[in-house]
């Protein structure tokens, strides 16, 4: 399988080709379609396959662009990271709430977890556009570009609504210059739920083979496929329905997902993932070479080593000692831990696994309560606690499990996107994260751009 540097520069090899192949020029100049960009005119007026394809790959180029940003920004609300960034003191005077700073409009360094998944999701809504006026495709293959658009959009607005948590978020942004309201938390989460069952059924109605390629991210554990991206959905689905505390629903979700009640890292790690690559691809975010010499670096929280159990694999897997400590001029304690979750520069990153699956699982089974539910929802973290080395435990009521869940989830979805911060908001329990050197956040303010658009619109 190809990976996203592979389509761009086959892109450009065409181009240049249908360039020579006509001569040059030099007083006239020729648009330049860029594949992760495409014209509006040039692409919903039927786009051919190929001009679906480029489109296909630009948008699962774009998921991946709130990565690092959610992953530092939210993780440093959490305490699951410091973002010891020398470049700019706000990554840490801001980030954790130092010097009296509460969040204000346009919060350092936040753009990236508003602004840049709503530049993903107006790539899959001219893409949906896209594929609604074009007879390059049949009905069944159209479904199928639909419902893996629909997924893609339903997933990036949760990363906005994340941050902004009860000022809500634009849903309805398919008209930029006539964008709908903000809905509230539990509305907008209702929308998210419609459209990924929306696409679910999109992708009921699709081809049995897909009409376009993905990458690896999709390929390595089978889901570049109909059937395998509804696993996905319905994984998005269960992850977005214990947000909005619809524990049948998550269950429901979970029995069409990728869930695996199997022990073993191999099981843990089977999901979808964000692929890197070398120029003119873009490289994994978030590795940092092992013991470098930097001031530009994000560290593993001292809690997280604090906090931990004797023995926990996940520690020694995700967690690097370095020979020498970093500092910052901002917080009086040295570093001594790094993220070691990554080979190399071109390692992929994870944005929903197994592991996930089972957490959510355990959570849902402990909130629903009905028959065997507990004592299921014990075996399920105990079936992650057995893979990572560590003893089992005796859970007896929902309460305990919650408990539970939430250790397993600090060390499991570690550096994933801030499961931290989002979870111990849902659960009222930010208080209970170590606010050490600043204090702890609920969430961002409303964007100045917005603010100014409703008060002149």
């Amino acid at each position: 399988m190809k990976n996203i540097k592979h389509y761009i520069f086959s892109t450009t090899i065409v181009l240049l080709s249908a360039f020579m192949m006509t001569g040059c020029n030099l007083t006239e100049v020729d648009e330049v379609l860029d594949p992760n960009n495409p014209s509006v005119a040039g692409v919903l007026q039927d786009a051919s396959k190929g001009e679906l394809q480029n489109m296909v790959t630009g948008l699962e180029a774009r998921h991946r662009n709130y990565v690092d940003n959610a992953t530092e920004l939210y993780g440093s609300f959490g305490r699951e990271v410091w973002a010891f960034f020398e470049s700019d003191p706000r990554f840490t005077i801001d980030w954790l709430g130092q010097e009296g700073i509460t969040p204000y409009p346009n919060f350092f360094g936040s753009g990236g977890v508003y602004n840049t998944p709503y530049q993903t999701i107006k790539q899959a809504n001219l893409l949906i556009g896209a594929a609604e006026n074009t007879t390059s495709v049949t009905d069944a293959e159209k479904n199928a570009i639909l419902g893996f658009a629909k997924t893609i959009k339903a997933f990036q607005y949760l990363i906005p609504l994340h941050g902004q948590y009860q000022n809500g978020i634009r849903f309805d942004v398919d008209e930029p210059l006539n964008p709908g309201p903000f809905l509230g938390y539990d509305e907008a989460l209702t929308e998210i739920l419609n459209l990924l069952d929306e696409a679910n059924s999109d992708l009921n109605g699709a081809s049995s083979t897909l009409p376009f390629s993905l990458t690896e991210g999709f390929g390595e554990y089978g889901f570049d496929s109909v059937a395998g991206l509804q696993q996905v959905n319905r994984a998005i689905k269960a992850r977005a329905s214990i947000y909005a505390e619809d524990w049948t629903g998550a269950l429901d979700a979970l029995d069409d997902s990728f869930m695996d009640l199997t022990a073993g890292e191999a099981s843990m790690n089977v999901g979808v993932y964000h692929v890197y690559g070398n120029p003119p691809d873009a490289f994994n975010p978030l590795f940092y070479p092992l013991d470098a010499n930097t001031n530009q670096i994000m560290v593993v929280h001292p809690s997280m080593i604090d906090d931990a159990e004797a023995g926990d694999q996940r520690v020694a897997n995700k967690f690097y000692q370095r020979a020498d400590p970093v500092s910052n001029a901002n917080i009086p304690v040295d570093a001594e831990y790094q993220d070691a979750r990554w080979a190399s520069n071109t390692s992929p990153i994870p944005y929903l696994r197994n592991e996930e699956l089972i957490l959510i699982y355990a959570e849902a089974l402990a909130q629903r309560n009905q028959g065997t539910d507990i004592a299921d929802a014990e075996a399920a973290v105990n079936l992650i606690r057995d893979t990572w080395g560590l003893p089992p435990v005796a859970l007896a009521n929902t309460g305990e499990v919650i408990d539970q869940v939430l250790f397993e989830r600090r060390y499991s979805l570690w550096a994933e996107g801030g499961h931290r911060w989002i979870d111990a908001r849902r659960y009222d329990r930010l208080n209970e994260i170590d606010a050490r050197y600043g204090t702890v956040f609920t969430q961002l303010e409303r964007p100045t751009s917005e603010t100014n658009w409703e008060n002149n619109n």
